[in-house]
């Protein structure tokens, strides 16, 4: 497990030494400055079970997945210069699937926000227009 961490920072320390794309060094800072803290928060807003968790959530999965598509487009449209490409260990396991991760996780985050957040806006459209019919059979 060891060399697998140590493999890792090895080609991630070499995609970033080689990158001198000011547009790549400032979308990692948005996630370093940005994302981080904002992760801290959506775990905060679940452990409290806060009303604001599942905006929380939607925003942080965005973040997420627009860096990670971003990261893959650049890449590509830069010929994958900062790898091997078909290797099977630094391209298809490293590059392809562990990235994947990121866009197939906060995808179903943000599934399950839109799902939370419809149910709640449901509720709250059919008590407001309860109140309303309400006041209109009184004739308020």
């Amino acid at each position: 497990m060891c060399e697998v961490i140590g493999e890792i920072g090895v080609f991630v320390f070499v995609w970033c030494a080689c990158s001198s794309d000011s547009f790549m060094v400032c979308m990692e800072n948005i996630t370093a400055f940005v994302d981080g803290p904002l992760a801290f928060l959506v775990t905060y807003a679940f452990v409290k079970q806060t009303s604001y968790r599942y905006v929380a959530q939607l925003v942080l999965s965005l973040c997420q997945l627009y860096g990670d598509v971003l990261y893959f487009t650049i890449e590509m449209c830069d010929g994958f210069t900062h790898g091997p490409v078909g290797h099977p260990l630094y391209f298809w396991f490293y590059f392809v699937f562990l990235n994947s991760l990121w866009i197939f996780v906060p995808f179903a985050c943000i599934i399950e926000s839109w799902k939370k957040i419809i149910v709640s806006q449901d509720s709250m459209d059919s008590t407001y227009d309860n109140r309303s019919k309400k006041r209109i059979l009184k004739g308020s």
